[in-house]
């Protein structure tokens, strides 16, 4: 299932059919909903730690094989977290061989942020 953020998002993010800071204009219930399940994809440690490491990491992307051990997890748990993080749209990836690579998709975490900001 993926959410309403993707690569094709703006800076301005669109949740739902509300396009507004929740500050602006009182959210509908389909963007209230829509919003806390991206919002939910970034609500856990790992997955923070996963979205900074892989936009820190040389070239904007990272292997899994990268972040396991850092992490201090096995692979299985960190491929879970990286997929929540795609299917919420924060991040792409790409098969190299038996790799997978991940990298932040640009502005997505900046469309979230713009629902967030009072303007």
């Amino acid at each position: 299932m993926e959410l309403p953020i993707t690569a094709s998002t703006s800076a301005a993010c669109c949740i739902g059919d509300s396009c507004a800071s929740l500050t602006r204009e009182a959210i509908d219930e389909r963007g209230a909903r829509d919003l806390a399940l991206v919002l939910k994809a970034l609500a856990d440690p790992v997955r923070l730690r996963l979205v900074s490491m892989i936009a820190a990491h040389d070239g904007g992307e990272a292997c899994v094989c990268d972040l396991t051990e850092p992490l201090g997890l096995a692979q299985p748990t960190v491929s879970h977290h990286l997929k929540v993080l795609v299917d919420a749209g924060f991040l792409t990836r790409s098969k190299r061989g038996t790799w997978a690579y991940y990298a932040l998709v640009p502005g997505a975490l900046d469309a979230v942020a713009a629902t967030l900001v009072t303007v």
